[in-house]
C-alpha cells in the first residue's frame, strides 16, 4: 500500500477532501480544501466530461477537437449526497465521487464497475515551464483489453504497451516505434463484455500506459495543460466509436473519384513523364482517377509556384489530364522560403503571419526550400489568408485536390526534428507556446487548406489529405500512415494502422501501397495492392530512390493481379460509397476490426489481420512471402467464399487455400452486394445496369445502397437515392423487398440479380406480385435475372 505521504515525497500532489459542491444545469462542481476543482458535465446519458483544475479556477474552455455540432442532451440527471460520496446518476450511468479524496468510480445501472480511479487525478508542478504535469491512473481488471489511439505501429490490442503522443516526422519508422505522425488521444477499453472510451483532450505531449508499468493499472498523463477527459459508455464498442466520432466530428462526403485508385511518386516530372505515366494506365486498362505531383513541380520548392522548365503551361496540362479522366493533386508544405522576391513570403511578412520565438524574432528552420518561416495556422486571420492562396491552383489551373505534408511540423537538421518549444502561437485568441500547439499544427494547416480548396472547388466537393493530425482532423481531411517501408512487416503494420485509425474516428485513411522507402518485390507489391484496394484511401506512393512502383514496373503476373484487384475496387464503388455515407451520417467506421464486429467472442480480442470492409465483406490479407494460403479466424455467422461461392460457418479458426491472384475474401450470408461495371475512371461510363449479387441465407438480412450525383452538394437537398433491400430466405423461396428514399434518379434502368448459394432450383418468379416469365435456359447461360429498377418485391420460388 502506497500512502499519500510517500507519493507526495516523490513529487506528486493529490486532491484533498471535498468541502463543497454546486450544480449548474448539466455541470456539477466539487471543491476541495486544497484548491482543486472537479467539474463533471453530463453531455449525454452515456457521455460524461471530467475537468480538473488545481488553481481554484478554470482557464478558458477551448478545444480544436470538439465538433460544434456534436449531439448533446440527456434524459435524466440527479445528484445524490451520500455520507461518504456524491452520486451523479443518468439514465445509463452512476458516477460516484469520493468525498475524502475526489476519486471517481463509474458504474452501469446494475452496479457493475465500468471504470475506477486507482490513484485517480494527481499532478506534479512543472518548475521548468510553469503549470502542471497532470496525471490520471485507473484500475485495470484481469482480461481487460485496450484499442484505438490512431496510427500506432503495434498490435491491435494495446494491453501491456506504453505509447507517446507527439506528432513526429518518423521516416521509415519501425514496429513499436514511438511517437508517430498523428495524435489521437482516444482509447477503448473492453472488459466483461462492456466497452467504454476515454478521450483525453489535451494537446501537449501525452502518454498512455496500458498495464505496462503496473500489472493492473492503466494511466495517462501530459506534460502540461488540464486533466480534461471524456468518458464514453457503450456497452457495445460500436456505440463507443460512434459517440466519439460524433463528439469530434465527421467529414462531408468526398467526390466519388476520391475513392478510386490514385498514383503518386516522389516525383513525377517533367510534364512528359506525367503524360507517359497516365497514358500507360489507359493503354494497359488499369483504372486510375488521380495523379500526384510532389515537391519537384514547384520552383525551388516554393509553395504555390510552378517550375516552368518542367511544367511550362500547368493549366493546359491539368486540363488535358482531366480530359483523359485524371484529377491532378499537388503537394503543399508549411515551410515558406525566406525570399523577398517570393510573393507568398512577402505577403506573410507584411501581415506578420509567421510564427515567432518567445523573444521576438520569426522562427526559422530548414526544410526542402532551405531556410523557411512558418505560418501560424492557429491564427484565424492566417487561415483565411492561406485559404485565399489556393485561388490560382484550384480556380484557374484546375487542380482538384491538395496534399499537406511535413506538417507535424517537420524541420530538418535539428535534434528534435521540429520547432523549438518556445515558439509562440495565437491559438485562436488563447496565446500559448509550441508545447501546447505542436500536436494541432498539422490539423490547423489541414483546416486552412480545406477552407481554401472548398471555396474554390465549389460547387464540387474538396479533396485534402494530411500526414499529421489531431483528433477531429477528419472534419477537414483524409490521411495516410506516413513514410513506411517496402517490407512484409510494414504490410502487416499498414493493415493494423488503418483498422486502428478507423475506430479512432479517422475513417478516410490508407497507407503508401508498396512502401514509400526502399523497393518492394513484385510479390510484396501485389500483396499490398490486394490489401490497399480495401482501404478507404487507395494510393501507391514511393520515394523513387530505388526504382519505379507503377503497376507495370514488375512482371506481367503482378500487372494482371494489380489490374484484377483495382477492377474489383471499381466494381465495389457503390458499396464503398455507401460505407462512406454511413460513416458521415452515423459515425460507423468503414473498416471494423473483428473485436469491433463481435466483442462477445473472446477469440476476436487479439486478432490483428482480419477485418470487416463495410458491414458485410471479410478481408484477410496475405502477409507473408511464398504463401499459398493462411490460417485465419472467421467470425461467428455464415459466410461465402467470394472466389468459390462455397458457404462456410464461422466462429472458428480455419485454413484457407489461396492463389497468388487471390486473398481470403468472404461475404456475409444474406448480403446483397451492389456492383458497377468496371470503368477506367469514375464517370467514364453511363451504364444502364446495377448488378446485385444476392448471397442466400435462411432468415432475414438487410443491405443498403447509397447513390447520388457522385460530386457536388445536391445530396444535401435530398437529391440522393437510398435503397434498403431486405432478403427473406426459406427452404424453397427467396423474397427480395426494396424500399427507396430520396429524390435522385439513377441513370441505370434495371438490376441484374445474381443469386448465389440457392438451395433449390428456380421454378417461378413473381415481380410486384405478378408472375414473370422465367427462361430457365437464359438464366443458366447469363447467370442473372433482369429486373426493372422500379420493383418493390421479387418472389422466387423453387421446385
Amino acid at each position: 500500500m502506497i500512502t499519500n505521504t510517500e507519493l507526495e515525497y516523490k513529487g506528486n500532489l493529490y486532491p484533498s477532501k471535498i468541502v463543497s459542491f454546486d450544480q449548474n444545469v448539466d455541470s456539477v462542481y466539487f471543491y476541495t480544501d486544497n484548491n482543486v476543482i472537479l467539474k463533471v458535465t453530463v453531455l449525454r446519458d452515456s457521455l460524461i466530461r471530467f475537468r480538473y483544475t488545481t488553481k481554484g479556477y478554470f482557464s478558458t474552455d477551448f478545444s480544436y477537437a470538439i465538433d460544434d455540432n456534436h449531439t448533446h442532451g440527456y434524459n435524466f440527471l440527479e445528484v445524490v449526497d451520500k455520507t461518504e460520496s456524491y452520486q451523479i446518476i443518468t439514465s445509463k450511468l452512476k458516477c460516484v465521487i469520493q468525498k475524502s479524496d475526489l476519486r471517481v468510480c463509474i458504474y452501469d445501472l446494475q452496479d457493475n464497475v465500468l471504470l475506477e480511479d486507482e490513484l485517480g487525478f494527481h499532478w506534479e508542478e512543472s518548475y521548468e515551464f510553469g503549470g502542471n504535469i497532470v496525471k490520471m491512473s485507473k484500475v485495470s481488471k484481469d482480461g481487460e483489453s485496450f484499442y484505438g489511439l490512431g496510427d500506432k505501429a503495434t498490435q491491435m490490442n494495446l494491453k501491456g504497451k506504453r505509447v507517446e503522443n507527439f506528432a513526429t516526422d518518423q521516416y521509415a519508422y519501425q514496429k513499436d516505434q514511438e511517437p508517430l505522425y498523428k495524435v489521437v488521444p482516444f482509447y477503448i477499453g473492453l472488459q466483461n463484455n462492456q466497452s467504454y472510451g476515454i478521450f483525453f483532450d489535451n494537446t501537449f505531449r501525452t502518454f498512455f500506459d496500458f498495464c505496462y508499468e503496473r500489472r493492473n493499472v492503466s494511466s495517462f498523463w501530459s506534460e502540461g495543460g488540464e486533466m480534461n477527459y471524456y468518458f464514453i459508455y457503450g456497452p457495445q464498442m460500436q456505440e463507443v466509436v460512434t459517440r466519439y466520432t460524433d463528439l469530434t466530428g465527421k467529414p462531408e462526403l468526398p467526390p466519388m473519384w476520391a475513392l478510386g485508385y490514385h498514383q503518386c511518386k516522389w516525383s513525377y516530372y517533367p510534364e512528359k513523364n506525367v503524360k507517359e505515366i497516365t497514358a500507360k494506365f489507359r493503354a494497359l486498362k488499369i483504372p486510375c482517377d488521380a495523379i500526384y505531383l510532389d515537391i519537384d513541380y514547384m520552383e525551388g520548392f516554393r509553395c504555390f509556384t510552378w517550375n516552368k522548365n518542367y511544367f511550362p503551361d500547368p493549366k493546359r496540362m491539368v486540363s488535358e489530364l482531366s480530359d483523359n479522366g485524371f484529377k491532378t493533386i499537388v503537394i503543399i508544405d508549411p515551410g515558406i522560403k525566406i525570399d523577398t522576391d517570393y510573393f507568398v513570403y512577402k505577403e506573410a511578412l507584411e501581415k506578420d503571419f509567421f510564427c515567432k520565438r518567445a523573444d521576438g524574432p520569426y522562427m526559422k528552420g530548414k526544410v526542402w526550400p532551405g531556410e523557411c518561416n512558418f505560418p501560424d495556422y492557429t491564427n484565424p486571420e492566417v487561415r483565411e489568408w492561406w485559404a485565399g492562396l489556393f485561388k490560382e491552383l484550384i480556380s484557374e489551373i484546375g487542380v482538384k485536390g491538395v496534399w499537406n505534408d511535413m506538417n507535424e511540423p517537420a524541420v530538418m537538421e535539428v535534434p528534435n526534428k521540429t520547432f523549438p518549444m518556445d515558439v509562440r502561437h495565437d491559438y485562436d485568441g488563447n496565446p500559448c507556446s509550441h508545447r501546447k500547439a505542436h500536436n494541432i499544427y498539422g490539423m490547423q494547416m489541414a483546416r486552412a487548406t480545406y477552407q481554401g480548396v472548398k471555396k474554390y472547388t465549389y460547387p464540387k466537393r474538396p479533396f485534402i489529405i494530411t500526414r499529421s493530425a489531431y483528433s477531429g482532423t477528419q472534419r477537414y481531411s483524409s490521411s495516410w500512415t506516413g513514410d513506411n517501408v517496402a517490407t512484409w512487416e510494414h504490410l502487416w503494420l499498414a493493415n493494423i494502422q488503418v483498422q486502428r485509425l478507423s475506430i479512432s474516428g479517422m475513417g478516410f485513411t490508407g497507407s503508401d501501397i508498396g512502401g514509400f522507402a526502399e523497393q518492394p518485390s513484385g510479390e510484396l507489391y501485389a500483396r499490398w495492392i490486394q490489401l490497399g484496394v480495401f482501404h478507404p484511401f487507395c494510393r501507391t506512393h514511393s520515394s523513387g530512390d530505388h526504382g519505379n512502383q507503377e503497376p507495370w514496373a514488375f512482371d506481367v503476373e503482378v500487372l494482371d493481379i494489380t489490374r484484377k484487384f483495382i477492377n474489383l475496387r471499381y466494381q465495389l464503388l457503390p458499396y464503398l460509397y455507401t460505407m462512406f455515407w454511413q460513416y458521415i451520417e452515423e459515425g460507423i467506421p468503414m473498416l471494423k476490426p473483428l473485436v469491433y464486429y463481435d466483442q462477445e467472442d473472446i477469440q476476436t480480442h487479439y486478432r490483428n489481420d482480419e477485418f470487416i470492409f463495410g458491414n458485410q465483406i471479410l478481408v484477410c490479407p496475405i502477409l507473408e512471402p511464398n504463401s499459398s494460403g493462411r490460417r485465419m479466424y472467421l467470425p461467428r455467422g455464415s459466410w461465402y467464399n467470394y472466389w468459390t461461392n462455397e458457404r462456410v460457418s464461422g466462429g472458428r479458426e480455419m485454413w484457407v487455400d489461396t492463389k497468388f491472384d487471390e486473398i481470403p475474401l468472404f461475404v456475409k450470408a444474406g448480403t446483397i452486394l451492389p456492383k458497377y461495371p468496371v470503368q477506367q475512371y469514375v464517370e467514364e461510363l453511363e451504364f444502364d445496369v446495377l448488378t446485385l449479387e444476392v448471397y442466400y441465407k435462411e432468415g432475414i438480412e438487410k443491405s443498403v445502397v447509397y447513390e447520388d450525383a457522385q460530386d457536388g452538394y445536391d445530396y444535401k437537398k435530398g437529391r440522393y437515392s437510398f435503397l434498403t433491400f431486405q432478403v427473406i430466405g426459406r427452404d424453397n423461396e427467396v423474397i427480395i423487398q426494396l424500399h427507396k428514399e430520396g429524390k435522385f434518379e439513377t441513370n441505370y434502368t434495371h438490376y441484374e440479380i445474381k443469386l448465389i448459394g440457392l438451395p433449390f432450383e428456380i421454378s417461378t418468379i413473381a415481380i410486384n406480385n405478378e408472375k414473370d416469365s422465367y427462361d430457365k435456359v437464359s438464366y443458366k447461360k447469363e447467370g442473372f435475372l433482369k429486373v426493372a429498377k422500379e420493383f418493390h418485391v421479387v418472389h422466387i420460388t423453387g421446385v
